[in-house]
């Protein structure tokens, strides 16, 4: 393998491993602060011993975040090194806003949270759950506004052959980071309410005490889920108006339309070869005029297909790589308009299907549990604990097909900006040997499996004991030590 398809393998395995732990950081902190609040205004036990417990799950899941997510940026230099030269005068201001404005209000309020239980009053402590749940939703905006400036660039003028930032309320205005910020976030709480549904479904199999507890927790969850979804819903169809516009390339291979339709049928399942750009032997079930109707509104409008989308990015974008030594093999070779097609199109389908599945499953959990009633099967835990993993394999798929389905171009050309400002991946990459790319793929994956590991056992080990595992030492009456 050549270094460029070392360091994307080696940037897409540590990027979809720590993806997994920043929706559940961003939605539990939420629903952690919310649980607060509920105790301090009423004073029942019950809503301080759910903080406890799930706020105890939070801080394993945020310290492994965190040291996955410090290697995202070092990457950067290290494999994408061209990359950051020509993109670094704009991704400086949302970075630098991330880390200062964002990271540091997270850190210091999550630490006077963590420390400040027998210490703040007990308003001031609940304000800091809040400010720690507040950053952490803006340090995600702030990411996302330099993703989605890769996806749609904007605010910039071209300088001696690099974008330089014209104006940084553009980029954090983008209508790509307008679009995408509430689609993460609600996925965000539809992984967090399925991490609430499983474990207290599990705890309710086993007729635990605290059966107070893990009912608010499930209803909680259940309810959550169900609203996050419809938002997802309501998200997508933006976000895939605006891919229409944008990248018209993506929205073909979403799926793997190959040839111009008006009015253009959405597919729902294919049988057949969709590797093939001309799509033949390929059958699909579909359903008439939707594509058009999710591309722009109207049942009767225009989809290009990829036959006839590839000539146009020829044109505008080159048929051929510069000839370069740093592009390697590709160097003065044809350039493959066409993003690897079974992966967006059936990722765009794992996406939509795991999302549906989850919100199915948390609605039959509510109608389930309705009336305090809790089925005895061995099933019922079984099916809360599998639904866990629907949300994380939704989002994990969202984001290897908005990011594969940019391919060839790691900044996308915007249609309507800059003539100029884009840049092929096999241009970003830096001049590294394969055997340091190689070197450093296998340590970093060795050292994210001993982390998974390691989060794993922390989280089963709490999750197993339960709210005694999490609560103080009562005092000699034997009343909680609620430290207040």
């Amino acid at each position: 393998m050549d270094v460029l398809e070392l360091a994307r393998w080696q940037f897409g395995i540590t990027t979809v491993y720590h993806f997994l732990m920043v929706p559940l950081t961003i939605g539990l902190s939420l629903l952690v602060a919310a649980m607060q609040t509920a105790w301090v205004r009423t004073g029942n036990e019950r809503y301080y011993k759910m903080t406890k417990f799930w706020g105890k799950l939070l801080l394993i899941n945020f310290a492994a975040g965190v040291v996955t997510g410090i290697v995202q940026e070092f990457q950067f230099g290290m494999a994408w090194s061209a990359y950051s030269r020509f993109v670094g005068d704009v991704f400086g201001a949302p970075l630098a806003m991330e880390a200062l404005v964002a990271f540091f209000v997270e850190s210091t309020f999550l630490g006077l949270w963590i420390f400040g239980w027998d210490k703040l009053p007990k308003k001031v402590h609940l304000a800091c759950a809040w400010a720690f749940s507040l950053a952490t939703m803006a340090s995600a905006y702030f990411i996302l506004a330099a993703n989605s400036w890769m996806q749609h660039p904007v605010g910039i003028e071209m300088h001696e052959g690099r974008p330089r930032l014209t104006s940084i309320w553009a980029v954090l205005t983008n209508n790509t980071t307008l679009a995408a910020f509430p689609h993460t976030i609600a996925g965000a709480f539809a992984v967090s309410a399925a991490f609430l549904v499983g474990i207290a479904a599990w705890h309710l199999h086993r007729r635990s005490e605290e059966e107070r507890v893990w009912r608010s927790s499930l209803k909680l969850g259940t309810w959550v889920g169900v609203v996050a979804f419809s938002v997802l819903a309501i998200t997508g169809d933006l976000q895939g108006k605006l891919m229409f516009e944008q990248q018209p390339m993506k929205m073909a291979a979403a799926e793997a339309l190959c040839h111009t339709e008006q009015p253009a049928s959405f597919s729902i399942f294919a049988i057949g070869d969709v590797t093939r750009p001309d799509c033949e032997n390929v059958k699909s079930i579909t359903v008439p005029a939707l594509l058009s109707f999710l591309a722009h509104n109207d049942f009767s409008s225009e989809v290009k297909g990829i036959q006839d989308l590839v000539p146009m990015y020829q044109e505008k974008y080159g048929e051929f790589y510069p000839v370069d030594e740093r592009l390697g093999e590709l160097s003065g070779k044809p350039i493959d308009y066409v993003p690897a097609l079974p992966v967006t199109y059936w990722g765009f389908r794992l996406m939509i299907g795991f999302g549906g599945i989850s919100a199915g499953l948390g609605v039959l959990m509510l109608w389930l549990t309705r009336k305090n009633r809790t089925p005895t099967g061995w099933w019922f835990p079984a099916l809360g604990l599998a639904g866990i993993a629907t949300p994380f394999l939704a989002n994990s798929a969202g984001w290897i097909f908005t990011e594969m389905g940019r391919q060839p171009f790691v900044v996308v050309p915007n249609p309507s900006g800059v003539d100029g400002v884009w840049m092929f991946t096999a241009q970003a990459v830096s001049q590294s040997t394969p055997g340091e790319i190689l070197t450093s793929l296998i340590a970093l994956t060795a050292v994210y499996t001993v982390l998974a590991v390691v989060e794993f056992y922390l989280i089963r080990k709490y999750v197993r004991g339960g709210i005694p595992g999490v609560l103080p030492k009562k005092t000699d009456d034997g009343a909680l030590a609620f430290a207040y």
